[in-house]
This record gives structure tokens, C-alpha cells and sequence, in this order.
């Protein structure tokens, strides 16, 4: 189903092209950098859908270029609404944040409907699932599917999502992680938004952040 991972801009957030090798649909996981990438890679393809994990700029900015050269439709969920209709004010405030200015932005998207917990997308013989794990954002949501679980910023390989930026509750991740995540195989591949891959037995075992 991973057809290519990139790491797009300069808080080297990572994009996932997926897609079915016979029919050719395609999702576009987090296109959160310019996005001639993104269409580079998935020339060919029938992109269908753009999957946003939360709102924050490094994973929602690419969205509208992906969309307007494909028409896919872009969800997001509800609650982390207000933040992405805010991309204007985030590029406005990474040089305040993080000393870096990525220019003035641009007003995202509208979404095409809600990523809310148990929403499921299709293309081609695949599936995800979309499970709500608020914490790093209220909206923030995770997608699993043939044994893949795209984290977002939720959970990282040794790590979590930073939760000292606005919306963020670090108890409310954590809840997360533990009762909707580490409830899953723990075979199960997870490939979060920034980092390597890791897998969801290890991070259960070993994540230095969740251990009780």
C-alpha cells in the first residue's frame, strides 16, 4: 500500500503516497510542504484522497496545490477545524515560534468532509480507518489499515507529540496512546509524521513517555 514517503519542508514532516497497483487510486497522507513532490510522485496516479492527521502548517500547507491539480477530496476532522482555517496565522507565527519564516501562507481548502473516529476510505482493495487520538491536537487522528498505522503526531518512534502548543493536553494523549493505540496487534507498522518507522509492540515496550 506505501507507495513513497516523503519529507517534505522544513520541519521534514513526513508525506505518505499510497495507493492500489492495479486500479491506481491514491490517498495522499499529510502533504504538509510545496506540493509539486507530492504530484511528481503520484504522476500516473488517481489521487482520490487527502488525508489530513491534524491541522498543524507542516501537515496541511501542501493541500491545496494536491487539490486543485487533482480534485481530491480533503478531510480533516471537525474539531481541528478552527486551527486548519487558520494556516494564514500559523505561517505568521513559526518566525515567533521557531525563528523561521516560511512567507505569508495561504488560506487551506475547504475540507470535503469530517475524519472523525471510525470513518473509513477506499481505493482500490484498500481501506484506513481513522481513529480520533486527541492530544498533540484536538482534532488529531490516526490511520489504520492493512496492518499500517499512520500516527501523525500522535506517536513517534521513542517519542510523542509535542503538547505545549495551543490545544495540546499531554494526559489526553497519553490516554489516547494508551486506549486506542497500544490496544491494537502489536505487530502493527506504525509510521508517524516526522522520524522513522517503528512498531507498535516496540513503543508499548520501550516508549519512554507512556510507560505507567
Amino acid at each position: 500500500m506505501i507507495r513513497q514517503v516523503l519529507v517534505l519542508g522544513p520541519f521534514q514532516s513526513n508525506c505518505y503516497l499510497l495507493a492500489d497497483g492495479t486500479t491506481r487510486e491514491a490517498a495522499v497522507v499529510d502533504p504538509g510542504g510545496g506540493p509539486e513532490e507530492v504530484l511528481r510522485a503520484a504522476r500516473g496516479l488517481d489521487v482520490r484522497w487527502i488525508l489530513l492527521t491534524h491541522g498543524h502548517l507542516d501537515h496541511v500547507s501542501g493541500a491545496r496545490g494536491v487539490k486543485e491539480a487533482t480534485g481530491a477530496r480533503v478531510l480533516i476532522h471537525p474539531a481541528d477545524r478552527p486551527l486548519y482555517e487558520r494556516l494564514r496565522e500559523q505561517y505568521a507565527s513559526t518566525r515567533e515560534t521557531f525563528g523561521i519564516f516560511l512567507g505569508e501562507g495561504h488560506d487551506p481548502p475547504a475540507p470535503d468532509g469530517p475524519l472523525e473516529d471510525g470513518v473509513e476510505v477506499v481505493f482500490g482493495r484498500h481501506r484506513l480507518r481513522a481513529i480520533h487520538t486527541p492530544g498533540h491536537t484536538p482534532g488529531s487522528c490516526c490511520l489504520l489499515g492493512d496492518g499500517v498505522l499512520f500516527s501523525g503526531d500522535t506517536l513517534f518512534c521513542g517519542g510523542i507529540g509535542r503538547t505545549d502548543l495551543r490545544g495540546g493536553d499531554l494526559e489526553e494523549e497519553l490516554r489516547s496512546i494508551r486506549e486506542k493505540l497500544y490496544v491494537l496487534d502489536p505487530g502493527t507498522a506504525v509510521y508517524p509524521g516526522h522520524g522513522p518507522p517503528t512498531r507498535l509492540g516496540d513503543e508499548r515496550e520501550g516508549n519512554p513517555f507512556t510507560r505507567e
